[in-house]
């Protein structure tokens, strides 16, 4: 007799879908293939483009992006937020693959809200910026795509890092990132200055992403502004980046109206040469 007719026990159903994930290296992969390989020569190959950007003055960090979150030719989203805050006094900009910018983050949030239980105090910006850049370089090469500045102040004062997903991080005053970085960085060289307003740093902020995304195809929808400060961030405002635009052109100086007033005569033919005319007229007389 059978043991399934004495115990009445019946064999699992493996090939029956089931909520729980396999356990590591159970997952169904052909032999002889590499998951980076096959990602690399089968993924989809699709074009990332933004704008963000951020640079540190003497009233703290301003950050700035656009809204457009762009899949090839393909725009996801027109409104979507591309700065971050990370807790009351830090927040960074991304760029890269969306998901992976949104997932790195919340686990960054995480790192630091236990290393604030267990220390008493939250880390400097430097440290934040390198417990990220730590945790990302282990998947180096696995089609990771996050590209980030993070700006925050600590008791040091203002302070702005860059990190990339494979490992590199980098301190300055003034950053930009995406696609529509070239054209941003050409506005920020020529207006920034570390004593700046804060109305200058506001002014100077805009019109880098409103110029970048009128230049940029992977870049537009709104202008998002945040400003670090000693007691926190502050978000500044969104305005559209199109009619930002339109109001940093100059306006058409008025052309001269006594050049239309009294427009010169035309010269007649018979000014040019009066000797044919003379020959016509004596052809003509009898």
């Amino acid at each position: 007799m059978a043991l399934e007719q004495v115990c009445k026990w019946q064999a699992p159903d493996t090939q029956a879908p089931t909520p729980h994930l396999p356990r590591a290296g159970g997952w169904a992969i052909p032999r002889g293939c590499d998951p980076q390989t096959f990602l690399q020569l089968h993924g989809p190959q699709l074009a990332h483009g933004t704008t963000t950007l951020a640079f540190r003055f003497q009233y703290g960090v301003i950050a700035a992006a656009d809204t457009r979150s762009s899949c090839g030719s393909y725009v996801a989203c027109p409104a979507s937020r591309k700065v971050i805050p990370v807790h009351q006094h830090l927040l960074g900009t991304t760029s890269g693959t969306s998901a992976d910018c949104a997932t790195w983050y919340r686990v960054l949030q995480r790192e630091l809200r236990l290393r604030a239980l267990r220390e008493g105090q939250l880390p400097s910006v430097a440290g934040a910026a390198k417990l990220l850049s730590v945790m990302m370089s282990r998947y180096r090469g696995l089609d990771l795509c996050v590209a980030t500045a993070l700006c925050g102040w600590d008791r040091s004062g203002p302070a702005l890092f860059y990190v990339y997903s494979d490992g590199t991080r980098l301190q300055g005053d003034i950053f930009s990132v995406g696609s529509g970085s070239p054209y941003a960085y050409g506005v920020l060289d020529r207006g920034y200055r570390y004593d700046m307003e804060v109305q200058e740093a506001y002014a100077l902020a805009r019109c880098a992403v409103a110029h970048a995304t009128h230049r940029d195809a992977y870049s537009g929808g709104s202008v998002d502004l945040f400003h670090v400060r000693e007691s926190g961030w502050e978000y500044v405002s969104r305005g559209d980046a199109c009619v930002l635009y339109m109001q940093l052109l100059p306006e058409p100086e008025p052309e001269e109206e006594t050049s239309q007033a009294h427009p010169e005569p035309a010269m007649p033919c018979r000014e040019m040469g009066t000797g044919g005319l003379s020959a016509e007229s004596e052809e003509a007389t009898p």
